[in-house]
């Protein structure tokens, strides 16, 4: 009797126990798109937007709290003391007043500069150009006007602003508050001190860096493209009900690039010098930057096939350029922000991938190689420092004769801060913490902001000593968000390709993961020369919650990285000269796959694609290549390299007309006719980068074969369909996508 009222007790205790885990399963918040897009959604995960002042305070604004109550902090390094400077409710009623009194701003916003002397914030909005006094929280106008303004930046003695004007360059006087113009003979094809699209998309990452003041304020030098015989891209709105047409210059592989020249316009008299670089013969202007002395200007240019970079010192006053050094190499020339002139401009500090790997070099003023100072196989790394730059270097000490930068040398799937001497002596690495690093120094360089992250690690914000030891944590966005939606953690590992290459990799399985049960798999791709998509960093945003999403429905999600897509070195980058997104990137694809698809919990049935721009002519291709994918989905791809722009297609591709074979041979659209698998393809009309003619293309190959497909077309909508109705609505399309082709769970 005892012992069947044991066992009585015992069921009753392990029912108990169901029931109350089947209760918290069932009440277990789960985590839905909807709340990812939402302003809590949006805050959660984000750190606050920060730079450092010349003043060697802290600027910050914390977007985690309510739309109007954001506003400028500083934090002073020293004392850790964090304040208030700006009134965000009178700055926001003064700047509606100026710019918008129908429809006021709930917002202030992060400023687009600061100036020198940490007065100003400058903000630039619906193509005007104010200021935000940080001291009385009032804004002033500098160029609210009809005509369209952009482009402002501070000179380095904080008493001018100077801006473009419908492709001019006006300076605006802080003290007196009057503009003065400095060129005269812009139009709609001749910018002044503003980039052509290409320009801005391909060498200058995205920033708008026509122009650059002299160390000493007296002048700016800038660029002046011509683009009056380059092609025009036409986009139609659906608005009005006659709809506009849109024009853009845009130049396609093997047509007419814009011309560029360089010149110098002093602010004395408004007169320019132009560069004269002599008999050099160039298609590119890549690089303009001042030396410290205000007197001389380092131009880099590059030849068309993008094999050859120059560099000259050219005189500010006269115009006058010598030829200082050139870099070379047989597949393309990476273009970057990693020149440092110190010693008094004898010598300058020069990244380059001469020897396989980025690393930096030390050259004299007469252009002649002194000695490498970083070496070994691994690269450095852009630390993500100054907006808009390609920069490895983070901070050089001239004093110490030190440099501090960001290298992949612990692993390639990781970026971490490092100190070297000059001569290559005594490397350290300075952060200490796994992960990936994004690193700002100071003016002084005696503290530098350390935003890092983990796959298993939400980011931080760290204020740190130049030692590496930590001062102050900013923020830290712990686990709540992971704990309070179950958030599943990624594994990383490699796997080899047919011919021994380690592939970085990584994989998210299903919550209640069982090892004796299939699983359907949707791997993310993109694929692009040296743009890892497996790095040991938060996968936050957008998609990493979609990705969180779909291990939520059931679904193993899986990341592998081609060889010239891991970064390590440019060696491998160069495997796919002249074919990218071709069979070496394919062939590294389909290894990783056929290593997935031998696992015994993968449903190899059901193994799907996806990937957004490069990600997405990588999923066309592998679709019309093989026929591993069940189904994939296809975000604004590239479905032939003649439809893309110059500058990045040639760089890998070179022009048509010398590589007629490689063009055929990786077109998606002569492919389309050979489609396996079930496709949802998605565009914006309005998509400047990678043109609508893209999937318009493969489409109707798709149509002439006869074979149905899935798209999603997002009006007016740019390359990233950002805004947060369109990027909800892309996710969701793609989730009940896979949900139809997968038989998903809700």
């Amino acid at each position: 009797m005892r012992k069947v009222t044991t066992i009585s007790t015992s069921v009753i205790t392990i029912f108990l126990a169901l029931t109350a885990f089947s209760t918290t399963f069932a009440q277990e918040e789960r985590l839905e798109l909807d709340w990812v897009y939402s302003e809590e959604g949006k805050a959660a995960m984000s750190l606050p937007r920060y730079t450092w002042l010349d003043s060697g305070l802290v600027a910050l604004y914390d977007t985690k709290l309510p739309l109007i109550e954001r506003t400028i902090e500083t934090l002073d390094p020293v004392s850790g003391r964090r304040r208030t400077i700006v009134n965000a409710e009178k700055a926001l009623r003064s700047m509606t007043n100026i710019l918008s009194p129908d429809e006021p701003y709930k917002e202030l916003g992060w400023p687009d500069a600061f100036d020198p002397k940490a007065r100003w914030a400058l903000y630039q909005k619906a193509n005007d150009i104010v200021l935000l006094d940080l001291r009385s929280s009032e804004v002033v106008p500098v160029a609210v006007t009809d005509a369209e303004e952009s482009s402002a930046r501070f000179s380095p003695d904080g008493k001018w602003l100077a801006f473009v004007r419908e492709n001019d360059i006006y300076v605006w006087n802080i003290d007196d508050r009057k503009e003065k113009r400095l060129t005269t003979d812009g139009t709609d094809t001749l910018l002044n001190g503003t980039v052509s699209w290409v320009y801005w998309e391909e060498l200058l990452n995205r920033a708008d860096r026509g122009y650059t003041w002299a160390p000493d304020s007296s002048g700016i030098a800038y660029l002046q493209s011509d683009e009056s015989g380059v092609g025009e891209m036409h986009y139609v709105d659906f608005e009005p009900y006659l709809p506009r047409l849109i024009k853009q210059r845009h130049p396609k592989p093997g047509q007419a690039n814009p011309r560029v020249r360089a010149g110098v316009v002093k602010l004395a008299d408004a007169k320019t010098t132009w560069v004269d670089l002599g008999s050099y013969p160039y298609e590119y202007l890549a690089r303009i930057q001042w030396l410290p002395d205000s007197e001389r200007l380092a131009v880099q240019t590059l030849n068309r096939p993008q094999t050859t970079l120059d560099i000259f010192l050219a005189n500010a006053s006269s115009g006058e350029a010598t030829h200082l050094m050139r870099e070379t190499d047989d597949g393309w020339v990476n273009v970057h922000d990693d020149l440092y002139f110190v010693d008094n401009g004898n010598r300058f500090i020069w990244g380059s991938e001469r020897d396989g790997y980025s690393h930096l070099y030390m050259f004299g003023i007469d252009g002649r190689l002194s000695h490498q100072i970083t070496k070994g196989e691994w690269a450095l790394n852009s630390s993500g420092g100054t907006p808009g730059m390609s920069q490895s270097v983070s901070y050089v000490d001239q004093d110490s004769g030190q440099i501090y930068f960001t290298a992949l040398e612990k692993a390639s799937t990781e970026r971490h801060l490092y100190r070297i001497n000059f001569d290559g002596s005594d490397m350290r690495r300075v952060t200490t913490t796994d992960g990936s690093h994004a690193i700002q120094f100071n003016p002084d360089g005696s503290y530098y902001l350390d935003a890092s992250s983990a796959l298993d690690r939400p980011p931080s914000l760290a204020l740190h000593h130049t030692n590496g030891e930590r001062s102050t944590m900013l923020a830290d966005i712990g686990n709540t968000i992971p704990e309070r939606f179950d958030l599943q953690k990624w594994e990383m590992f490699s796997i080899k390709a047919r011919d021994g290459f380690e592939m970085p990799a990584m994989m998210l399985k299903p919550r209640f993961f069982d090892p004796d049960k299939q699983y359907p798999v949707v791997t993310y791709v993109y694929g692009g020369p040296s743009a890892p998509t497996v790095v040991n960093a938060w996968q936050g945003g957008g998609r990493g919650y979609y990705h969180q999403l779909l291990a939520d429905s059931g679904v193993i999600v899986f990341f592998v990285d081609n060889r010239s897509a891991a970064g390590k070195s440019k060696i491998d980058a160069n495997t796919i000269l002249r074919q990218l997104y071709g069979p070496v990137e394919l062939n590294d694809l389909l290894d990783g796959v056929a290593w997935l698809k031998s696992q015994p919990f993968v449903d190899a049935d059901r193994v799907g694609v996806w990937g957004w721009s490069g990600g997405g002519a990588m999923t066309l291709q592998a679709m019309t290549s093989s026929g591993e994918f069940a189904a994939g989905a296809s975000v604004a791809p590239v479905s032939d390299w003649r439809y893309y722009d110059t500058i990045y297609t040639e760089r890998y591709m070179k022009r048509p007309q010398d590589n007629e074979e490689g063009y055929n041979a990786s077109s998606n659209a002569r492919r389309a006719a050979d489609l396996q698998g079930r496709l949802l393809l998605v565009h914006g009309t309005y998509d400047d980068n990678v043109h609508p003619q893209n999937s318009w293309a493969f489409s109707d190959g798709l149509i002439e074969a006869g074979i149905t497909f899935d798209m999603m077309i997002y009006p007016m909508r740019k390359h990233g369909i950002s805004d947060d109705a369109a990027q909800l609505h892309v996710y969701k399309s793609m989730h009940e996508f896979w949900q139809r082709n997968f038989h998903l769970s809700d």
